[in-house]
């Protein structure tokens, strides 16, 4: 089955760095596309950034040039670099892998449970 499990949370000072990082499981990786999603307390959970099989990439506009996707295709890994956090970058990040049925042709989200982090100011 899917799995994605994400790591690399934590608490960081604002203006800190932190990477995450999700491995994907279960899925062709190298084809697929990935994304970054967050959840901020008492809000939807929103777009971070989405990387294609191709290496195009989709930065909501409140991380562009702070926040960097990469992807490692031998390791079946999607890292999240994220330098000058901000208070508002606390959240729940989420890794997403949008994976379409063999028959269906259907996309199915999958998505990690998520790892903690919290910017103090």
């Amino acid at each position: 089955q899917v799995q994605l499990v994400e790591s690399g949370g934590g608490l960081v000072q604002a203006g800190g760095s932190l990477r995450l990082s999700c491995v994907a499981s279960g899925i062709n990786f190298n084809i697929n596309a990935m994304g970054w999603y967050r959840r901020a307390p008492g809000k939807q959970r929103e777009l971070v950034v989405t990387i294609t099989s191709g290496g195009e990439t989709n930065y909501a506009d409140s991380v562009k040039g702070r926040f960097t996707i990469s992807r490692d295709n031998a390791k079946n890994t999607v890292y999240l670099q994220m330098n000058s956090l901000k208070p508002e970058d606390t959240a729940v990040y989420y890794c997403n892998a949008p994976v379409r049925a063999p028959i269906s042709k259907r996309l199915i989200d999958y998505w990690g449970r998520g790892t903690q982090v919290t910017v103090s100011s």
